[in-house]
Parts: C-alpha cells; sequence; structure tokens
C-alpha cells in the first residue's frame, strides 16, 4: 500500500485527461469475466506476472493499453464491467474491450458471451452521460474531457480468426477476402464516426498483426510454418483500413486518427527475434500440443519459467514483453510503425 501511494505521489502530471479503450482479447483486461462466455482468463497461469494476479487479462503480465496508460501518466484504466457508475472513477478512462469481439456483431459466436465493438461504443455513451452527470461543469465539461482524451481501438482479428476463416461460418462462401476486407472497413468507418460524434478527437486504432504465424496457426500446418494464406488474408484490411484513417483525418475536423502498424512491428520481431530479446518465436509459453498451439492454458498449468524470451503467452496472445515494446513503439515511435503522429505527440496536440 505505501509503494503505491508513493508512486501515486511521485507520478508525473498526466498528459491527457483519460484512456479510453475499446477491442478484443489483446486489451481485454475483464470485461469478460461475469460474461456467460468461453472466453476468459481470470484464473492463473493468466496474471503471473501481474500484481493483482489474474484478472481477466489474456496474458502473463501487462497488456498494450497498460503500459501506454503508464506512459500517459495515468493510472491502469478499470473494466468498464467494474469501474463505479457514479462517474468519479471514469474520469481517468474505462476499458470496455471484450474477448472474442469483432467488428460484426456475429464475429466470435464461437465463444458464446462476447461485447462486440457497437455495444462497446454504446457503454462509451452511457460513460459520457455519467461524466456528464458527476462533474460540475455538466456537458461542457464532459465534452472538454472526452476531446482531449485519448481512444485506443484495436479490433478485426476475430473477424479473420473466429468468422470468416472458420468452417462453420459461411462468410468466406459469400466475400472474397477482398470483399470482406471492404465490408469490414465500411463498418469501421462508421463505428469510429460514431465514436466522434459522441465526442472523441484523439484516436490510436491498430491494425491487425502477423496471424500467420502464432502458435494455433502453426499447429494446424503439417510442416509448423507460418502461414502465408492467412496474413495475405489480413492484408487489404489493414491497407483498407489506413486508407481509411487518412479519409476520416481529411473529413472530419479537429480529429486525428493514428495508425499503429502491428503487422509491421510483429513482422520485424519474427524476422529478428534477437535483437528484441526474444529466441522462443514458434510455441506459446502456455498451450498444449503442437506449438503449445492446439489448446490454449487451461487453469494452474505450468506455463514456461523463461517467459520474457518468449513472443507467444499462448496459442493466440503475445506475451506482456511484446506487449511493452508494442506500446512503446506507440508512443515514440517512427512513422513506419505509428503515423501520422505517435502517441506523445498525438496527446500534444
Amino acid at each position: 500500500m505505501a509503494a503505491a501511494v508513493a508512486a501515486q505521489e511521485t507520478r508525473a502530471p498526466a498528459l491527457v485527461p483519460a484512456l479510453f479503450v475499446f477491442g478484443d482479447s489483446l486489451v481485454d483486461n475483464g470485461n469478460n469475466n461475469n460474461l456467460a462466455s468461453l472466453a476468459k482468463a481470470n484464473y492463473f497461469p493468466y496474471g503471473i506476472d501481474f500484481a493483482a494476479g489474474p484478472t481477466g487479462r489474456f496474458c502473463n503480465g501487462y497488456t498494450i493499453v497498460d503500459e501506454l496508460a503508464e506512459l500517459l501518466g495515468l493510472p491502469l484504466v478499470p473494466a468498464y464491467s467494474q469501474a463505479s457508475r457514479s462517474g468519479e472513477q471514469l474520469l481517468q478512462g474505462v476499458n470496455y474491450a471484450s474477448a472474442a469481439a469483432g467488428i460484426l456483431d456475429d464475429s466470435g459466436g464461437n465463444f458464446v458471451g462476447r461485447i462486440p465493438f457497437n455495444q462497446q461504443i454504446q457503454n462509451f455513451e452511457s460513460t459520457i452521460s455519467q461524466i456528464t452527470g458527476a462533474t460540475a461543469g455538466g456537458a461542457a465539461t464532459a465534452g472538454s474531457i472526452v476531446s482531449r482524451s485519448i481512444l485506443f481501438v484495436g479490433l478485426g482479428s476475430n473477424d479473420y480468426l473466429n468468422n470468416y476463416i472458420m468452417p462453420n461460418y459461411d462468410t468466406r462462401r459469400h466475400y472474397t477476402p477482398q470483399q470482406f476486407a471492404d465490408l469490414l472497413v465500411t463498418q469501421y468507418a462508421s463505428q469510429l464516426t460514431r465514436l466522434y460524434k459522441a465526442g472523441a478527437r484523439r484516436f490510436v486504432v491498430a491494425g491487425v498483426g502477423s496471424m500467420g504465424c502464432i502458435p494455433t496457426i502453426l499447429a494446424r500446418s503439417v510442416e509448423g510454418r507460418c502461414s502465408e494464406e492467412v496474413d495475405q488474408l489480413v492484408a487489404p484490411f489493414n491497407a483498407g483500413v489506413r486508407g481509411m484513417l487518412d479519409g476520416l483525418n481529411a473529413g472530419l475536423p479537429g480529429a486525428t486518427f493514428t495508425y499503429l502498424d502491428n503487422y509491421r512491428l510483429f513482422t520485424l520481431m519474427l524476422a529478428s527475434p534477437a535483437s528484441y530479446g526474444f529466441d522462443v518465436v514458434d510455441r506459446g509459453c502456455c498451450g498444449i500440443g503442437r506449438n503449445g498451439g492446439q489448446m490454449t492454458c487451461l487453469p494452474f498449468m505450468p506455463p514456461c519459467a523463461d517467459r520474457e524470451r518468449y513472443l507467444f503467452w499462448d496459442a493466440y496472445h503475445p506475451t506482456a514483453a511484446v506487449n511493452v515494446i508494442i506500446a512503446r513503439q506507440a508512443f515514440d515511435g517512427a512513422a513506419d510503425v505509428v503515423s501520422p503522429v505517435n502517441v506523445r505527440r498525438l496527446a500534444q496536440l
């Protein structure tokens, strides 16, 4: 407790009022815990390296947005499902992300319960109403807080992994890869515009990383190799998102949408893992079967001891070490990984 108080006393002033988070299991911090869902991580060894233990983070420790919050001088933001509805706890941000969520409402249905992006946006709109009621200046104060805050948005993975390439979905029979990417990007643009209309102005939108090399995909390959086919499916989506964000920057007054190129960051780490401190890139630290990817981390299953050396934590998710690298690149990185501005610059606009 004393250490926590000391940290609060020595923390530099926050660069922005709040951080609001939207996404899937890569940034979920507990919103799925009480859902009737198969996508949960509120048990050991998840959270084994996190001070509070298993919270619902699909990782051994920090997620990208945990590190981003610290870099912005903010406390770790609470999960929407656990945040006080009084409004006071909401003032420095809320995490609405949900494991298995997608841009499309029906993505992730194999996991049953999840909170799709449309519902996450609705929850954000409710938060603004709660902040309005909790602040002296009402709507004007709430509007100022939201417009100066940063929104982190990272979705799309489940629209592929748990929709387009799943055999029990008929999506692939109705859409070519380019048509599906166009469908997602059109919906995404509408959703981001809805956030803008709610008052948000500073956005970090993360692209989909290299999914062809995650352990669950490696485990399905006869040779245990990365799937170029899976990565090629995602390529038109990432390209479409970049172009769409350029259009939103040009068309929505006062808004800045910055793109975080997760795909490039992952391919750089896969191509030269030692330069980032990794030497195990082809299996999950915690998992069962080939490449630790045939079944994901089960309750109280012993993970690998040398987690800092692993790129992947389980069948789907990176380790905390990877998340910290990505967050720091988002915060201070060059234009080849985060553009048109990095998060530090975004906070200063």
